[in-house]
């Protein structure tokens, strides 16, 4: 496999956009959101006002203490600094409480956004055309669902109640300030365009590095899905050591390129400290000078000196949540890219055709067809298929054989041409009602994690348990079945290694003949069996087929000798038709290719 090559660094696409597409998700949840943005400021105004309450505590205390050495007065009033130390306790107690509440409803949106994101994602999976899946990584597919939405979630849950604390906090503490002291305030703010440099500068710098932490992210996961899918193939051809490099390589980049987004970002702090303890240090100057003048009391300047450290942490805070909303523009970019993938749309506008009486008659009419625009597969193919007959396509790799059936279902548009069953182009039905008129049997088998009664009946939920035995008898794999431990409800493992290849095969076919179909479509269904199973499963097919259009892609000959029809492809186009002793007696490219294996 080829070495992948370091990605430029890239900035989110459209971080504005991005964001706009993530508010609308919020909007359904507005009514909430706004109740949370009243609770976290109301809890913050409570907190806010806290040093405010000790500074009348802090002013008592020192005018009693200076009315007691002085002799004038009855000294310290320890019943108002209870009173005031018990508005304090009320104050953040009906914070705590306050902020309680705003953390269930956070903790609330967050994962039901999580959960309408993954939900939509899936549905959209299951919409989306095979080409889309022919050109992505399925890992990354997976890294989209997964981690950019975890992304997401974390940026719901913890940045909406601190955006609305930090900013309250900013503007309830500059009021508070500006009521202790002007002069120590305007001070105080020589700071802000400082914080606002600095956070704007570290911002620009880490969302390139954020935006491509989840590109390799989504790249590795990539890696582990091929790695962990064809762990065989790799140990046949002891490849270890290359797939072992190349995920240290796309790992280490992923490292890098995260150690520099956590690092520019975690400068935000000690840059933001150091630059307070400046103004702190300013202020201090400033206080002590005013509060010796008497301009200033003692209880407002410890007031101030609190506000002071509470008014520089929040600015740095906001820097912070601005960090996360650059990863999280990354994140919602490659969420809503897929979100926003067209759709296979293969029917037209108006009333579906209906498939009550579909007989199966197939027309290909001057069928174009290629998986890239340059690039043609199917090349002004054209066909008659009646109804009931079997239809044997045949032809060297690449001819294009497994591509006209998938044509025929509607996995992928034309180029231009039609194909027609019962006189209807494929468009003009449902794609749930024309893939239910089609059984299909694949040389590459998929069976799901459950047991084997279900994995049959999965061709026809509403099967009842006699019919799924009887299918598995046709299908010449009953007998295999009764032999194991928990016989019909062994269950069938994730990876489906736990029975053999051609035991998986039988297993689909069974699966094949519960449903009930106009059109049956066998893809080299027998080429994992040997040749006494698979003779046996021809009878078995030659009922199945009874009544049914059929077409059979197989490069065995031996198995489509009695086909009424056989097609003969190659480039793309039909070189030759007819019937195997019409095609043998003219000769040709059938000829040759029959008598090769014979």
């Amino acid at each position: 496999m080829s070495r992948r090559k370091p990605s430029p660094i890239e900035k989110s696409e459209n971080f504005k956009e991005n964001m706009k597409k993530l508010m609308i998700v919020l909007k359904e949840y507005r009514v909430v959101l706004v109740i949370i943005f009243c609770t976290s400021a109301l809890a913050t105004l409570l907190n806010v006002a806290g040093p405010m309450v000790m500074a009348s505590a802090t002013n008592e205390m020192v005018r009693g203490f200076l009315a007691k050495m002085n002799g004038n007065g009855p000294g310290i009033n320890f019943t108002l600094i209870i009173e005031i130390l018990g508005i304090m306790l009320i104050l953040y107690g009906m914070s705590w409480g306050v902020g309680i509440i705003e953390s269930i409803l956070t903790a609330k949106v967050a994962t039901k956004v999580s959960f309408q994101l993954r939900k939509k994602m899936i549905e959209k999976i299951h919409n989306l055309p095979l080409s889309y899946f022919n050109e992505q990584k399925y890992g990354d597919v997976l890294s989209r669902i997964t981690n950019d939405v975890d992304v997401i979630n974390t940026t719901l849950s913890q940045t909406i109640s601190q955006g609305v604390s930090a900013t309250v906090t900013v503007l309830g503490v500059l009021v508070m300030m500006l009521i202790i002291s002007i002069r120590m305030t305007i001070v105080a703010m020589i700071i802000v365009p400082v914080v606002g440099i600095v956070v704007t500068g570290i911002i620009k710098k880490s969302q390139t590095y954020f935006t491509r932490q989840q590109n390799y992210l989504g790249e590795l996961n990539g890696i582990i899905e091929e790695d962990y899918t064809g762990h065989n193939i790799i140990k046949l051809y002891n490849r270890e050591e290359s797939r072992l490099e190349e995920f240290n390589e796309t790992n280490d980049r992923l490292r890098k390129t995260s150690r520099m987004a956590e690092f520019i970002s975690g400068l935000m702090m000690p840059i933001m400290n150091i630059i307070s303890n400046i103004g702190y240090v300013l202020i201090c100057v400033l206080g002590v000078s005013l509060a010796t003048s008497g301009n200033l009391t003692i209880g407002g300047l410890q007031a101030f000196m609190q506000y002071m450290r509470r008014f520089t942490q929040p600015i740095a805070q906001l820097g912070n949540i601005l960090n996360e909303l650059q990863l999280t523009a990354a994140a919602s970019e490659r969420i809503f890219g897929l979100l926003e993938e067209g759709e296979q749309v293969h029917y037209v506008t108006g009333p579906d055709v209906p498939v009550d009486n579909i007989e199966g008659s197939v027309d290909f009419e001057d069928v174009v067809f290629g998986y890239e625009d340059n690039k043609i597969v199917i090349d002004g193919f054209s066909a008659s298929v009646n109804p009931g007959e079997k239809v044997a396509i045949v032809g060297p790799t690449g001819a294009g054989k497994t591509t006209i059936v998938k044509l025929l279902m509607g996995f992928y548009e034309l180029n231009s041409g039609r194909i027609s069953i019962d006189g209807h182009n494929i468009t003009e039905f449902s794609k749930e009602d024309l893939r239910d008129e089609f059984t299909i049997v694949l040389q590459d088998t998929w069976l799901f994690n459950g047991t084997i009664r279900d994995n049959i009946r999965y061709g026809r939920l509403d099967a009842t348990d006699e019919e799924v035995y009887e299918a598995a008898k046709t299908a010449q794999v009953d007998y295999f079945i009764r032999t194991l431990p928990e016989g019909y409800d062994t269950v069938i493992n994730e990876e489906a290694d736990n029975i053999s290849q051609g035991q998986k095969q039988l297993l689909t076919i069974a699966r094949a003949m519960l449903a009930h179909s106009s059109i049956l479509i066998l893809d080299e269904a027998t080429s994992s069996v040997d040749t006494r199973t698979e003779i046996r499963i021809q009878n078995a097919m030659d009922k199945l087929m009874k009544g049914k259009t059929c077409f059979v892609i197989a490069h065995r000959l031996s198995t489509i000798m009695d086909a009424d029809l056989i097609l003969v492809l190659k480039d793309g186009n039909i070189i030759e038709q007819g019937s195997h002793s019409q095609l043998l007696s003219a000769g040709g490219f059938y000829s040759e290719l029959f008598y090769s294996q014979f």
